[in-house]
Order: structure tokens, then sequence, then C-alpha cells
């Protein structure tokens, strides 16, 4: 059974930092594209960043970059989003996905809140 637990949320202030988890099970953890989407009150789901498992190839929104990093432990089958210099507009619920394009697979977690007060 697949599961992709993410961790790590919480409330911060602007400018403070975070550093979300997500953890894989399930599947060859080092096959997959592991992404990062967030969805804030009202709007839709947004990609912020992803990560390629087997080569580390990664990629960011423009809304991110510079202040959010993604990496991989392949060993625990966690990816992490260091998130710095975080703004209100980054307030979201932030999902984990993991995607396999050779057979479509396409699995999600159920996401932890991210809030930053002004």
């Amino acid at each position: 059974e697949v599961h992709l637990v993410e961790s790590g949320g919480g409330l911060v202030q602007a400018g403070g930092s975070l550093r979300l988890s997500c953890t894989a099970s399930g599947f060859t953890f080092d096959d997959y594209t592991i992404g990062w989407f967030r969805q804030a009150p009202g709007k839709e789901r947004e990609g912020v960043s992803c990560i390629e498992v087997l080569d580390g190839s990664t990629n960011y929104a423009d809304s991110v970059k510079g202040r959010f990093t993604i990496s991989s432990d392949n060993a625990k089958n966690t990816v992490y989003l260091q998130m710095n210099n975080l703004n209100p507009e980054d307030t979201a619920v932030y999902y984990c996905n993991a995607y396999y394009s050779p057979s479509n697979n396409d699995y999600w977690g159920k996401g932890t809140l991210v809030t930053v007060s002004s």
C-alpha cells in the first residue's frame, strides 16, 4: 500500500523558515518524481518544486526560487522542502506528490498546513 506522509508544517512569522518532510512507502522511491504542491484558501493547487529522485535534478516555481530548496534522502525515502524567508503569500496546505510517468502512477499525501503571519 502506498503512503506519502507530510510533516513539518506550522505557524511561522514572516521572514522565518520551516522544513517540510515527505516520507514515502509502498513503491520504488528512486523511480519517481517527488513534488511539492500547495493550495491556498480560495485558490487552485499549484506546483512549488519537484525532484527527480534518481538523478537529483530539481525544478522550482518562480515564486519560490532562491527561497525554497528541495532535497531527498534516498536511504530514508524522504524528500524535504526547506522554506526560508517565508511570507504570508506562502500560506497554504502543502501536499507531497509522487509521479511515475511510464505507468502514470500518481500518488498524493494528505497535506500539511503552513501559516505565515505578517
